[in-house]
């Protein structure tokens, strides 16, 4: 098969590779769409010790099942030759203490495909047949690829607790920001602020019903208080993880707010702690996503209620090095790439 393997620092190559083996209680997946993870584009510069080179990335994915593992019938009865499936990339070990409370994300064996494993920025993957969901009648492989970043918006909101009529603040208007805005919205938020430096991301942000706030002519902590009497925002969201948004998200949250942790950009940062002590701030991290959050993205995605069109970009395998260059220079009018095999 034709793969697209990344193999030092900004080098990407499409590569011929051994068609995967399917174990017993794994499936065999002909890729029908695959998602450009903004994680990938760290590891992509070198900047992420979880990816090694060479390495077959992609971990947002659906494709059609073309051969199953021998215990797979005993393992999802729905699995079978021809179904259109996507994939939960995080494999967990179901009885450690996380596993035992639902937090399959946080799997003290944890391993992620397109990471630990061959991923999908291919023409076939191979993957643990627990992992998989079968799509919903009628849903395309370009719809249900997105169940990924859905499901990690899924998690942010879950862990925003209860905002029905409440004002959140979002900053970064990335495909999680994006969707985080969408959840939130559909979670009862009464406003949702969302701050970008890109313009045309900022007016994705708008025209997905957020408050844009852009930070080039305002001060984003000052334009939140200001619309909120001086009081600030019950939730905050950094979907972009830099010192500057993570103190900008303490400032603009009110007392005994919270604030969700989501962006990686920088690995470590100062925060203004004396600040969060006094205003009874909670911090709360958001990685990745439950069994539970990845099923409800995909019903969501099933009931239209949450989308990233139309700035979903589809592109061929063989191009991704070029859309990864492009997303980390320059994205522009660009919510979403789903690279397509070359068939």
């Amino acid at each position: 098969m034709k793969a697209l393997i990344w193999e030092a620092a900004r080098t990407m190559n499409m590569r011929e590779q051994d068609q995967p083996t399917v174990p017993d209680d794994e499936i065999l997946i002909r890729i029908g769409h695959v998602g450009i993870c903004g994680s990938e584009l760290s590891g992509y510069l070198g900047h992420n010790a979880l990816r090694v080179p060479p390495l077959i990335m992609g971990h947002e994915f659906a494709g059609e099942v073309v051969a199953v593992g021998s215990g797979v019938s005993g393992i999802n009865a729905d699995l079978a030759i021809g179904k259109l499936v996507t994939v939960n990339p995080l494999w967990y070990c179901s009885e450690c203490h996380y596993c035992q409370q639902g937090l399959t994300q946080l799997c003290t064996k944890r391993q992620l495909l397109g990471a630990h494993r061959p991923g999908a920025f291919a023409e076939y993957v191979s993957a643990p047949a627990k992992l998989a969901l079968v799509l919903p009648d009628g849903m395309t492989t370009r719809t249900g690829s997105l169940t990924e970043p859905v499901g990690c918006a899924v998690r942010i909101g879950e862990l925003a607790g209860d905002v029905n009529g409440e004002d959140c603040l979002i900053i970064g208007a990335g495909p999680i920001g994006l969707l985080a805005l969408q959840v939130l919205k559909l979670n009862g938020a009464k406003r949702v602020f969302i701050a970008e430096l890109d313009a045309e991301r900022l007016a994705m942000g708008e025209a997905l019903g957020g408050i844009p706030i852009q930070p080039r002519d305002v001060d984003t902590v000052q334009t939140v208080k200001d619309a909120t009497g001086g009081m600030g925002v019950a939730v905050s969201v950094d979907a972009v993880g830099s010192a500057r948004t993570r103190e900008q998200c303490v400032s603009a949250t009110r007392p005994t707010g919270t604030m969700i942790l989501s962006g990686l950009h920088e690995e470590s940062s100062t925060m203004p702690a004396a600040d969060m002590i006094r205003r009874e701030i909670t911090a709360k991290g958001s990685f990745g996503y439950t069994s539970a959050n990845f099923a409800a993205a995909l019903d969501l995605l099933a009931q239209d209620k949450i989308r990233l069109d139309p700035w979903i970009i589809e592109a061929p395998l063989h191009e991704g090095g070029q859309w990864f260059e492009r997303l980390i220079d320059a994205p522009g009018n660009v919510s979403k790439v789903l690279l397509v095999p070359d068939m």
